[in-house]
């Protein structure tokens, strides 16, 4: 039997960090979450993990060990240039969002691009 589970994150300003996750992964608002130190997000869909920020009052000081992937040609067989056009366009979206594009993987084509968020934590588009 699975359990339902929500990702956590610190954050030194979580509304800001909320909004853009909500706009890196389609999500929304929690409804009826209302808490001054926090900020939480779910799936419109109900389908995927909620995730949540709470404040904290220290700053990020290394790498995350663990971090979302972005998947833009998840379960769909794709030409690599196809991908790499979709890749592009959401490290362009997420940049314009306050993302910082850190580098690029390739391994005969591009298979991913290393980013941080607004507050530094790393993540990747693949």
């Amino acid at each position: 039997m699975t359990s339902h589970w929500t990702l956590s994150g610190d954050a030194a300003d979580p509304q800001r960090l909320a909004r853009f996750w909500a706009l890196a992964l389609g999500y929304i608002d929690e409804p009826g979450y209302d808490f001054a130190d926090g900020a939480a997000l779910i799936d419109p869909e109900g389908r995927l993990p909620a995730i949540s920020f709470l404040r904290v009052p220290e700053g990020k000081t290394a790498k995350n060990r663990l971090h979302l992937d972005i998947r833009v040609a998840a379960g769909e067989p794709m030409d690599p240039a196809v991908r790499e056009q979709r890749i592009r366009a959401k490290v362009a979206e997420l940049v314009a969002a306050g993302a910082t594009a850190v580098r690029e993987e390739s391994y005969g084509h591009l298979d991913h691009v290393v980013m941080q968020d607004p507050e530094g934590n790393e993540f990747c588009v693949a």
